[in-house]
């Protein structure tokens, strides 16, 4: 019998951040600092108005592009937060998850050859989405010297005659690093220099430790040549409800909600409800959890400061990104086993390009109990490990 797989879907590597999660999952009395996920829950008015909609019968399909009212609540966000302004009509869909919107979105811009420029470490589903459209991936090494910034000179070097589209993945997973508005002014020159689309994932958007979070689609000339992403799970603690969504030219919308219609329709009936209720009425949740989020980010940097592990201060997302090239371990060896020793899980940096490597994922959307219990094992072990080396030495 031949073989029916695809070539190009086995070419492409299995996420790097599940091994650690099903290990974790048979270890008792493990801690896993892994997920990417909030720890709350998502706020019961929110969960009231998703149940409510059951209550009443709310389960039939909504039009592909979404209900209509979360739409409009979408375009009114959106104004009111960072002067942007989308028609509800036809230039925003509800999608299943930020994830949905990304593949989508490469799908219906990208023809086989383009290049896809992507700043790495980043979210795993970049790469793999582009290499699905047939597109090439052009990876650009992000630099903590720069703070994990993406710089006009590293995006000018990177483009070519074949480039088309520009992932923009800020506020950063895994790096925790930001665009301010100085740096997407620069970008955007280049951008707008060169002709290319911009797709920027602004998932964490809500999740800022500094000054408030600019979207390069507020730049001028920007608008009308990016796909703005986001959605309901980082900001909401929604991540199980799965619901995202879209903003873009009526024209590229058009087409993303024709892959959507023929690959999924809509999105869960239930949760555009409950989105509804967030996005009208969450405010107040997602300033209080922004607030427990930066108390531990606070709390981490601290505590590596007094371990002596190099670390840059990240002003976004919920996740910090320490360096431990001092050990002589790669990625995966020291979290392998600091796993193994302390019972703790972290993600390798290479799980999000391969120059994530040496370093660590390390997600706050935890406990400060929990925290501080996986500090002092981490304390403890890399102690043991400078102790090695000086006697290596």
């Amino acid at each position: 019998m031949r073989n029916f797989l695809s070539k190009t879907v086995v070419g492409i590597k299995p996420s790097g951040i599940r091994k650690f999660f099903d290990l974790v999952s048979e270890m008792k009395d493990a801690i896993s600092l892994g997920v990417g996920e909030p720890d709350f829950d998502t706020p019961w008015h929110i969960r009231d108005e998703g149940i409510y909609a059951l209550e009443r019968g709310k389960t039939f399909y909504t039009s592909n592009a979404g209900l209509k009212d979360l739409r409009i609540e979408i375009s009114n966000f959106l104004n009111r937060s960072y002067n942007l302004n989308y028609n509800p009509d036809d230039e925003i869909l509800v999608t299943v998850g930020g994830s949905e919107a990304i593949d989508i979105g490469l799908r219906a811009v990208i023809d086989a050859g383009d290049e896809v420029i992507i700043p790495q470490p980043s979210y795993v589903s970049y790469e793999p989405c582009s290499v699905l459209t047939g597109a090439k991936p052009v990876i650009i090494n992000l630099k903590e010297e720069n703070e994990f910034r993406l710089t006009a000179k590293e995006l000018e070097d990177a483009i070519t005659e074949k480039t088309k589209v520009l992932i923009l993945p800020f506020p950063n997973n895994p790096t925790g690093s930001i665009m301010e508005q100085k740096d997407l002014e620069e970008i955007a020159k280049v951008v707008i220099k060169h002709d290319i689309l911009v797709m920027t994932d602004e998932i964490y958007s809500a999740l800022t430790y500094k000054e408030k979070h600019v979207s390069i689609a507020e730049i001028a000339g920007m608008k009308e040549r990016t796909i703005y992403i986001n959605g309901f799970s980082k900001a909401y603690a929604m991540t199980g409800w799965r619901l995202g969504y879209a903003c873009g030219p009526k024209e590229i919308i058009k087409q993303m909600t024709k892959i959507h219609q023929f690959a999924i329709m809509c999105a869960p009936t239930s949760s555009q409800y409950a989105a509804i209720e967030a996005i009208k009425n969450g405010d107040e949740d997602v300033k209080m959890m922004r607030q427990a989020y930066n108390q531990r980010r606070r709390f981490l940097m601290n505590a590596f400061k007094k371990m002596g592990l190099q670390c840059f201060e990240p002003f976004g997302a919920f996740y910090v990104f320490p360096c431990i090239k001092e050990f002589g371990l790669t990625s995966e060896e020291f979290a392998t086993r600091f796993l193994k020793e302390e019972k703790v899980a972290l993600v390798p940096g290479t799980a999000f390009g391969e120059c994530g490597e040496g370093y660590l994922r390390i997600s706050y959307a935890y406990s400060l109990d929990n925290l501080k219990l996986a500090l002092s094992r981490l304390e403890r072990f890399i102690t043991k490990l400078r102790e090695e080396k000086r006697i290596t030495n």
